[in-house]
């Protein structure tokens, strides 16, 4: 067997397994799909095997245009011709299964609705007294923490003053050390003045006994050594 033929019968049997999964995911799609969520998950999995279907049949007459006889050519491409009417008809069949679907679910809420209306309004009704507990609770949870913050702004004005007063007291002190250093200093002054002035004292006092006593061996000299 060609290889040719090897693909084109490989290519058939894609085709066929394809439009047979296309074809069960559009009954799907009309006895379980009862949601929105299910009606898009069914549609999208049959658009998904419609599209490589497409592929397939593109591939198919692909092959068919590579074929050396020209009967073998003309059968591929009838059969591709084919395929492309039954590709356009499973089209149609998930466009009216959606749209019968999407009817049906449409209707099942409204009439859910209608049905539930008292209990739809008893619900909102609920959630009217939740919400206004809920705003009430906020309110008061707002209120209590303003009054912190207020107590906070209090706490922080006290710090501040006794910061300040503390300021005050440190410069009082800093401006008392600088007054005694000054005194200390002055005094520093006056006792270097005054010993200086001692030790003048002290050298006078030695300089007048030195004169004393050279002036009393003068005269004793005098007195016993007459000249």
């Amino acid at each position: 067997m060609a290889a040719e033929d090897i693909h084109v019968r490989l290519c058939l049997q894609d085709i066929i397994k394809l439009d047979l999964e296309a074809k069960a995911l559009i009954q799907d799609i009309r006895e379980h799909a009862d949601t929105a969520e299910s009606l898009g998950y069914f549609s999208i999995q049959a658009r998904e095997k419609i599209n490589k279907l497409r592929g397939k049949i593109d591939d198919l007459e692909r092959l068919g245009h590579e074929q050396d006889q020209t009967s073998d050519k003309d059968a591929i491409l009838t059969n591709v011709k084919s395929l492309r009417q039954t590709l356009s008809g499973t089209l149609t069949s998930l466009r009216q299964a959606n749209l019968a679907t999407q009817l049906s679910i449409d209707k099942k809420t409204k009439e859910q609705l209608l049905s539930g209306g008292s209990q739809v309004r008893h619900r909102a009704r609920g959630n009217k007294e939740t919400l206004a507990k809920m705003a009430g609770d906020i309110t008061e949870s707002l209120l209590s923490l303003n009054r912190t913050m207020a107590g906070q702004v209090q706490q922080s004005e006290s710090a501040m003053t006794t910061l300040v007063s503390s300021s005050q007291s440190v410069g009082e002190i800093h401006e008392e050390f600088r007054d005694m250093g000054g005194h200390i200093q002055h005094s520093h002054r006056l006792l270097t003045k005054y010993g200086r002035r001692e030790l003048t004292d002290k050298l006078l006092i030695f300089l007048a006994l030195v004169l004393f006593f050279a002036t009393v061996l003068y005269i004793v000299k005098k007195r016993i050594w007459p000249s």
